[in-house]
């Protein structure tokens, strides 16, 4: 025990006397979770409309102006013609066009029908479908008012089911508040990163400087010497979490619901995990760079397929299936299961397992890998 609180120490030194280290430990993530949690955002609004209004009515001019008071569009331009709405979409300055054609009034109050065409710029097709959908959403309530305002003005035909209300209640983040769901997955990120790429370089950065020769004529053993290379970076992991975690709740206001007694535990398994990982690819490189590209390549995929930016849902099945032996996703679910609904040990243990048996695997390799010279 004495051998590993030596060489913890060794290991904090090395640390704190690198100044090109301290600040990728302690203030760049700081900066990234900021920046991030902010930028990346995938709610769309101010959705540029262009309105073709043809009719000159009353009733085209009210339901221009539903759309331009709706929070999701932003009216870029009106035209008069077909040709005026496709130059908008040509440049750019439209992601949809309304075009309402003429005598639109006056067939939907005789003929009580009506249809209005809607061209959506679809280069993106998620932006696309949502602009689709939340036009429809706005001209579906448009054509109920004007239904209602026509059953009273004729007083027939009146149903009690207009006076009929619909209440939302949206668990778990009632404001919809999109960065309650962003930030959580955002940290494990951050924490991810910095821990895998100061593991993964650190024993490389031996080799490089010519010290791994002096620890391997000692007599220290080999789950020593990678055991006293994981602690350091991982009360460092949880200082990082801790800080992240402050960052969260006093600038971002995110709810913290359940344990973090809990969260701190099974943070444990799994920064034991990504760093062992990072030492394992140390123990077969040559150079930090190197190092770098390899454990970028990993980290790409992890981060791509762990659920923060696309729902493991959404996935193809045999993406889903990949997903299982992503460490990522799991301590992605776990935060936000935990923080945001409260979970408890017996909601995450299946995820606590697995990643204790990845961490065990990955750091066995990883003392396996290393060679040692006595």
């Amino acid at each position: 025990m004495r051998i590993i609180q030596f060489l913890v120490r060794k290991e904090f030194l090395q640390i704190f006397r690198n100044k090109g280290m301290l600040p990728i430990i302690f203030i760049m993530p700081v900066i990234q979770l900021v920046v991030l949690a902010n930028a990346a955002n995938f709610e769309i609004e101010n959705l540029k409309l262009f309105f073709i209004d043809k009719d000159q009515s009353t009733l085209s001019r009210l339901l221009r102006s539903k759309m331009d008071g709706s929070n999701y569009f932003l009216l870029s331009g009106f035209g008069l013609s077909s040709q005026d709405g496709a130059t908008a979409l040509d440049r750019n300055q439209a992601d949809l066009v309304i075009e309402i054609p003429s005598g639109f009034e006056k067939k939907l109050v005789r003929e009580n029908t009506q249809k209005i065409q809607l061209v959506v710029n679809a280069i993106d097709g998620t932006k696309g479908a949502l602009a689709n959908f939340y036009a429809l959403e706005v001209i579906s309530q448009f054509n109920q008012e004007i239904r209602q305002d026509f059953q009273a003005i004729n007083k027939v035909g009146v149903s009690p089911f207009n006076r009929l209300q619909v209440e939302y209640s949206h668990w778990f983040n009632p404001d919809l508040n999109y960065k309650t769901f962003m930030v959580p997955g955002i940290l494990v990120l951050l924490v991810t990163m910095i821990g895998a790429f100061l593991s993964a370089m650190n024993i490389v950065r031996e080799k490089e400087i010519g010290t791994i020769e002096q620890l391997n004529v000692t007599p220290i053993k080999k789950y020593q010497f990678i055991t006293g290379k994981l602690l350091p970076f991982l009360i460092l992991g949880l200082v990082e979490l801790t800080i992240g975690f402050i960052i969260a709740k006093v600038v971002f206001d995110i709810p913290f619901v359940g344990s973090i007694f809990l969260i701190y535990g099974f943070a444990v398994i799994y920064l034991t995990l990504v760093l062992g990982l990072g030492l394992f690819i140390s123990t077969f490189t040559e150079t930090q760079q190197q190092a770098m590209f390899i454990t970028w390549f990993f980290l790409v995929i992890f981060i791509l397929m762990g659920g923060l930016f696309t729902a493991i849902e959404n996935m193809p099945l045999w993406a889903q299936r990949i997903t299982l032996f992503n460490p990522v996703r799991y301590f992605i679910e776990v935060v936000r299961m935990v923080m945001l609904k409260g979970s408890g040990l017996m909601d995450i243990k299946w995820h606590a397992l697995i990643v204790f048996l990845y961490a065990v695997g990955v750091n066995g390799l990883a003392i396996y890998r290393y060679r040692k010279t006595v």
